[in-house]
């Protein structure tokens, strides 16, 4: 994992595509495709890594490079904002305060929005050493639901588990 602390100004996950593709290389591959064993071997596999991080986002299982470099993107942001850890805010975010509505966080897992909102959550809840209380507080949002959120992303809810763990909490459902 790496940490950022104040070093940015933002997170990598929060950032316009265009300044994100700035500090990241791209490759394209021969990769099977849909279509068979021998059928569509075309350059279509994306493959985007972060040159601050080495931190990778791929993706092959479209026809169209542009459709396959969208998912690659996408991926590559969920994966900074499990990988990257910069400080946490003082308060939510203006994109937090909007998709939590009556304390409910309401954003699905594909959905643009959904790294930026991410990164801002895991920030806050491993800044406070897995406890969800001060994190759920600060974000506005009640406990379970922060949980819930993270869940939608398994590999975040491992994250927050491990770091319980190691604090001595109880692993999270």
């Amino acid at each position: 994992m790496t940490d950022f602390g104040d070093e940015i100004s933002s997170h990598p996950a929060t950032w316009p595509e265009g300044r994100l593709l700035k500090h990241c290389s791209s490759r394209r591959q021969r990769r099977s495709g849909p279509g068979g064993q021998h059928r569509n071997k075309v350059e279509t596999a994306v493959v985007y890594e972060h040159e601050l991080t080495s931190v990778t986002g791929s993706a092959n299982e479209k026809r169209s490079q542009e459709a396959n470099r969208k998912v690659a993107l996408f991926r590559l942001r969920v994966n900074l904002a499990l990988a990257v850890r910069c400080s946490a805010q003082p308060r939510c975010s203006d994109l937090w305060s909007r998709r939590c509505a009556r304390r409910k966080l309401q954003i699905n897992p594909r959905h643009d929005d959904f790294p930026s909102l991410l990164s801002e959550a895991l920030d806050q809840v491993l800044e406070s050493q897995g406890d969800l209380e001060p994190a759920a507080a600060l974000l506005e949002c009640s406990k379970s639901q922060l949980f819930k959120f993270l869940k939608l992303e398994p590999r975040a809810a491992q994250l927050v588990n491990d770091v319980r763990e190691s604090q001595g909490l109880k692993r999270l459902k």
